[in-house]
């Protein structure tokens, strides 16, 4: 109990893991999360850098999964919280499931917040801790074919800057990491393979964790992870909207990476 203890969610794989694994080789014993069984093999494989790691299989999509996982801590300070779980859905909104689309809003909006104020308030009551959120680049630009992803992470970028502001002086610190298209099941889950996007070259996911985790170890408020996301975001926030939903019809229309 006298290392530093972090909660990862969206461990499974991806920039979860790698976060996850970041926090394993600079000392940190784990609790790691996701809505899939892979949860345990990763757990195996992060037990490997000498830490304890407690694997949770629950979907943060509800509050239940979220109290689940916090009651999994056992009241021990958390010292780093690294909200990472999120997932995308493709194709035009109102040809989606809505239950698959609410079900993206839950994860990446409703339980990721939900998650934060609990832990979020241990920190503040003790003055200490780290929290990392995963947002995206998508939130600066309207998500043409994925009009609900994009919009929530538009939600999660602004959240995490009101709330470094919020609690600027209470020694907790809030990094929002914005990362681009990356090489992990994203594209997959969200029906996206078929797209220009999902066919093109991605970031590889060790790099944007490590972006990620230098930013929040510095306590910095945001960074954008790789420097092709960099001049897209600074261009993003300067184009008008309908121009930017244009440009992500080309990206992510189904077919159009064929």
């Amino acid at each position: 109990m006298t290392r530093p203890f972090a909660i990862v969610t969206g461990a499974s794989s991806g920039i979860g893991y790698e976060l996850a694994k970041l926090a394993a080789q600079n000392g940190h014993d784990l609790l790691i999360a996701a809505d899939q069984p892979k949860i345990q093999e990763a757990a195996q494989d992060l037990r490997a850098l000498g830490v304890e790691v407690e694997a949770l299989e629950v979907d943060l999509s509800t509050l239940d999964g979220v109290d689940r996982l916090y009651a999994a801590a056992r009241g021990r300070p958390v010292d780093a919280l690294l909200a990472n779980a999120g997932h995308g859905l493709g194709h035009g909104f109102l040809e989606q499931d809505f239950a698959e689309a609410r079900h993206v809003v839950d994860t990446n909006i409703t339980g990721t917040i939900y998650l934060i104020q609990k832990v979020g308030r241990d920190m503040v009551a003790r003055r200490q801790g780290r929290i990392l959120i995963t947002g995206s680049i998508a939130g600066f630009m309207p998500g043409t074919f994925q009009a609900v992803y994009n919009g929530t992470k538009a939600f999660i970028n602004s959240f995490a800057f009101a709330l470094r502001e919020e609690i600027k002086d209470s020694g907790v610190t809030v990094t929002d990491l914005m990362p681009g298209a990356t090489e992990t099941e994203f594209f997959e889950r969200a029906d996206m393979e078929d797209t220009k996007v999902g066919a093109a070259k991605k970031d590889d996911p060790a790099m944007v964790a490590e972006v990620g985790w230098k930013a929040m170890m510095n306590g910095e408020g945001d960074v954008v992870a790789g420097w092709k996301n960099k001049l897209q975001s600074a261009i993003a926030n300067i184009t008008p909207a309908g121009m930017l939903a244009e440009q992500h019809r080309k990206m992510a229309e189904p077919g159009s990476g064929q």
